[in-house]
């Protein structure tokens, strides 16, 4: 196979990014926009020695599974991947991306059970914006940081097209300078907005490379657009040179510090910094699932990597005590307020790494009977598990996971310490992305029986 060959072939399988895969003479090839079933015509854009990179040029016979695609910048934008199939196919295509994983990385052969799943559209309650040259918002480009610019993006609220649009006017009437990533000059960065899913507010978070944003027109905008539901509009100051979307520093220019939400039956306080899944109707059944498997019921249970504390303090009422782990400071303080303002004080949390927090609970003599993490793509530090199972030594361990990969990685750290997955379950907060979290339950090997 050469460069800029043409050829046709059937697609049999599909990448963790959403490629669609073939076979030519024993070379994987791999073709972004295409299907399990589809007959293609693939033209050949980079070859290697065992696979090579396609592009679709025909469909020749579509697969069943094929639909029209409903977003115009689908096949640029570096969002949805599976906008062209339909859901259910998407649904299998995920809940067996991580039985693989979890077989082939961890070495365990165990069915999830159903994958967790609910709307595919109009799900997300968070978006951050990069802005073009000319003032317009968008999306990255896959794989580049190349902005596509987008007037109405189907993952999210329909009021977040409102506040770009008037974003954009905004910027363009008062040439706002736009930062450059290359030179590192100008001054707005990326929008940022967050909505809650049952409270409705909003706030409106403008990122930039200096200490003031010029006009302030753009408050009086946002609250005709928005009414009542505006509840903040806040600088983030990040001067760094950085790929790093947010910096430490905020400024509340209009209304409150945060904003609030309920999750898990939990009142929340959201402030820009806080970490809060994007997908509140999909966290709700995520975290149920998490609560069956840590069985909180008169329990002691550590919260590593917890947040603003929701996972936590959904099991606050049925467990013994509650110790939240997380590294940042404006988060722990979210954490805090969260427990007084749901009225719980079996609660307490600690600012610092899991790693550090851990070492320190071990040498308080702390004993827990369930401990859960919920870390960050990358998985948990394997000296981190082995403090889990060596020192913690709880009963259970509930493992949330938002890289099937690195959750199979650690389950064989974990049984390799004498944890054995018991159950997991996929669950998809990221539908028509590739994404993809699970959620799934560690015993010790002397309490597996009990």
């Amino acid at each position: 196979m050469l460069k800029n060959d043409e050829f046709i072939m059937e697609i049999v399988d599909v990448t963790n990014e959403g490629s669609g895969v073939g076979k030519v003479d024993g070379m994987a090839v791999f073709v972004p926009l295409t299907a399990v079933g589809d007959i293609v015509k693939v033209k050949a854009l980079k070859v290697k020695k065992t696979y090579a990179y396609g592009k679709l040029m025909e469909i020749i016979t579509p697969s069943s599974e094929r639909i029209e695609n409903d977003c115009p910048h689908f096949n640029r934008c570096g969002g949805c991947v599976f906008r062209h199939i339909n859901y259910e196919a998407e649904l299998t295509l995920k809940t067996n991306k991580v039985k693989e994983a979890v077989k082939r990385i961890g070495g365990v052969e165990l069915e999830p059970q159903p994958i967790l799943f609910d709307k595919c559209d109009r799900y997300r309650n968070k978006a951050q914006y990069p802005i073009s040259e000319n003032g317009g918002v968008g999306f990255y480009a896959f794989h580049s940081h190349r902005i596509i610019e987008c007037e109405d993006c189907i993952l999210q609220p329909e009021v977040f097209s409102k506040i770009t649009d008037a974003v954009s006017d905004f910027v363009r009437q008062n040439s706002i300078s736009i930062y450059n990533e290359e030179k590192h000059n100008g001054l707005l960065r990326h929008l940022y907005i967050r909505k809650g899913e049952h409270s409705g507010e909003i706030m409106v978070c403008f990122v930039i490379n200096g200490d003031r944003l010029p006009k302030s027109e753009i408050i009086a905008e946002l609250q005709r657009l928005c009414g009542d539901a505006l509840k903040s509009v806040v600088l983030n100051i990040n001067k760094q040179d950085t790929n790093v979307i947010l910096g430490e520093k905020c400024i509340t220019l209009y209304g409150s510090d945060y904003i609030t939400d309920i999750l898990a039956g939990v009142k929340v306080r959201l402030s820009p910094l806080s970490f809060y899944q994007v997908n509140t109707v999909m966290a709700n059944k995520l975290y149920a699932k998490a609560k069956e498997y840590a069985k909180p019921n008169g329990k002691n249970i550590i919260d590593l990597y917890c947040g603003a504390g929701t996972i936590g303090l959904s099991m606050a009422k049925e467990a013994k005590s509650i110790i939240g782990v997380e590294i940042i400071e404006a988060a722990v303080r979210d954490a805090q307020f969260n427990a007084k303002e749901n009225g719980i004080d079996n609660v307490r949390f600690i600012c610092g790494d899991a790693k550090t927090a851990a070492e320190q609970l071990k040498n308080e003599g702390i004993k827990p009977d369930t401990v859960i993490v919920d870390p960050p793509r990358k998985g948990c530090d394997s000296e981190l598990i082995k403090i889990i199972a060596n020192d913690f030594c709880p009963e259970r361990v509930v493992y949330i996971s938002c890289d099937p990969a690195t959750f199979a990685r650690d389950i064989k750290i974990f049984s390799e310490e004498g944890y054995n997955l018991l159950e997991y379950t996929p669950a998809d907060l990221f539908p028509r992305t590739s994404h993809c979290e699970t959620v799934g339950v560690l015993v010790r090997t002397d309490f597996t029986l009990r």
